[in-house]
């Protein structure tokens, strides 16, 4: 973060910035369309479960079809979260949620690609639906043994770990991660109003019976699954946000009253007046913000004018110039949080953006933030948007694209089992547990092209290590990719 000194080397450094990421693109361009529909193929390369026909990822083939069997449900399906061969419930779902979203407000823009984009959605959301309904009173929330998978460095087709099954219940809640799944449900409900309308009723009306389990019984699947979800997926932010989160989704789904009277009712105990600064698989705040803020900008309903004006507290956090302007930029000009796999904050903030410039748009507003610059308008946050994405393709120091398959230079050691290792197709004999990190340690490309991957990403100074050892830098995720579709599909629309 700058200082905010009335002149000097802060004032000069913030000038740097605000012409680094607004100056008028060079003639890089880039194919969005193939980086969307290769940042949609990704999914393919993720799925766990029976295969079907036509499956994108020829080098991919059917795993854990067993899932749940021991435990007498059908567990089977969904996604594999990151490099490993665990299922994740909460990333899972929120995953789910941001690829419905990108399709309900960019799909206008996918072509071609459409179809696609909905089948990733309908792979996550079949899970979650088999997930919720399987069990009355419980919701299944993960698959595998976090701690006993990440002993081995195997393929997910001859998997040999414990897939033990774990849930949440009335006495061993798990708001946060139930909150989540009913957002997705909701969320994926809407894709499918028109293309298959019972199918979409199911999704709804199961999104309910989760969101009132998760309001009901109020506590973090992190204090009831301890170790087996921590510190892997841990919900540090509490459930707070999942339950506006959801009830968000879901009134945006229904039109149903109670759900806006939900929000009204219970926004300030639930983080309403909190400013966030980050947005991701485990803390919604800003992002439920930007989904109310559409429900003021366009229809003007009354108590949501709290959600606006931290939508812009958010925006005006990420653009240099701005009395509240906080965030740190790379050198090259890529949003930097400090942690593990920044390119997942990335992301999920350049979809807000363009998000929140469709919403201000359609109703003539613009974003007050103060300061130098005063105004933000939508123009700007596309602009700011669209720096972000195309550092991510190639436009950045190292002149290197972040996403797997697309251009001509991208990482080669992406921390991914799968893709590390010779496939069922190439080696049909099984590889232990123990004979894997061979490949882990290997210092060859990997053998199979993980397609549209997008990892981790370089570090504050722009330096990046393709190195499968480093999975901060070197891991792909479905929560990366997800925000990033809807994105990729906004530019591959409107650029020329």
């Amino acid at each position: 973060m700058e200082p905010k000194g009335s002149g000097g080397g802060g004032g000069l450094r913030l000038l740097v910035l605000h012409m680094l990421l607004f100056a008028p693109g060079s003639a890089t361009a880039f194919n969005y369309a193939d980086a969307l529909a290769k940042s949609i193929i990704f999914f393919e390369g993720q799925r766990s479960g029976k295969l079907p026909p036509g499956n994108r990822m020829p080098w991919r083939a059917d795993s854990g079809l067993t899932d749940g069997a021991q435990y007498n449900v059908d567990l089977v399906g969904g996604y594999y979260d990151a490099g490993d061969n665990v299922k994740f419930g909460l990333p899972m779902a929120f995953s789910t949620t941001m690829l419905a979203w990108s399709v309900l407000d960019f799909g206008k823009f996918m072509g071609a690609e459409l179809p696609n984009a909905r089948a990733a959605v309908r792979w996550g959301a079949d899970y979650l639906l088999k997930a919720a309904t399987a069990t009355p009173g419980a919701l299944y929330v993960q698959v595998a043994d976090p701690n006993q998978d990440h002993r081995c460095w195997e393929r997910p087709e001859d998997m040999d770990t414990p897939r033990s099954v774990y849930g949440v219940t009335a006495d061993k809640p798990g708001s946060d991660v139930a909150g989540e799944t009913a957002a997705a449900l909701a969320a994926s409900s809407m894709v499918f109003r028109r293309t298959d309308p019972a199918y979409s009723s199911r999704l709804l009306h199961a999104a309910m019976q989760v969101f009132d389990f998760a309001d009901r019984h109020r506590g973090s699947y992190s204090d009831s699954l301890a170790s087996f979800v921590c510190p892997f997926y841990c919900s540090y932010s509490g459930y707070h946000d999942e339950l506006l989160w959801g009830a968000s989704w879901l009134h945006r789904a229904s039109k149903n009253v109670s759900f806006m009277s939900y929000v009204q009712a219970n926004g300030m105990q639930l983080g309403a007046g909190d400013d966030d600064y980050s947005f991701s698989w485990d803390d919604k705040r800003v992002g439920t913000k930007v989904l109310l803020s559409k429900g003021f900008l366009r229809n003007r309903l009354q108590g949501l004018q709290l959600y606006k004006a931290h939508s812009d507290s958010y925006i005006c956090s990420l653009v240099p110039g701005t009395a509240s302007f906080q965030a740190q930029y790379t050198p090259g000009g890529l949003l930097y949080k400090e942690g593990e796999s920044n390119m997942q904050y990335v992301t999920t903030a350049t979809f807000l953006m363009l998000a929140y410039a469709k919403y201000l748009r359609s109703s003539g507003a613009t974003v007050s933030c103060g300061g130098a610059r005063g105004e933000v308008s939508p123009a700007d946050l596309v602009a700011l948007a669209k720096r972000q994405v195309d550092y991510i393709l190639g436009k950045n120091p190292a002149g290197m694209s972040y996403m797997v398959g697309f251009g001509c230079r991208y990482p080669q050691r992406a921390h991914h089992r799968g893709a590390s290792m010779p496939s069922v197709h190439a080696h049909p004999g099984r590889i232990s547990c123990d004979a894997g990190f061979g490949y882990l340690h290997s210092g060859e490309p990997n053998p199979n092209v993980l397609v549209g991957a997008v990892l981790g990403g370089p570090d504050s100074r722009d330096a990046f290590a393709d190195d499968r050892g480093n999975f901060a830098q070197s891991e792909p995720a479905t929560y990366i990719n997800a925000p990033l579709v809807g994105a990729l599909a906004y530019f591959a629309g409107t650029t020329k």
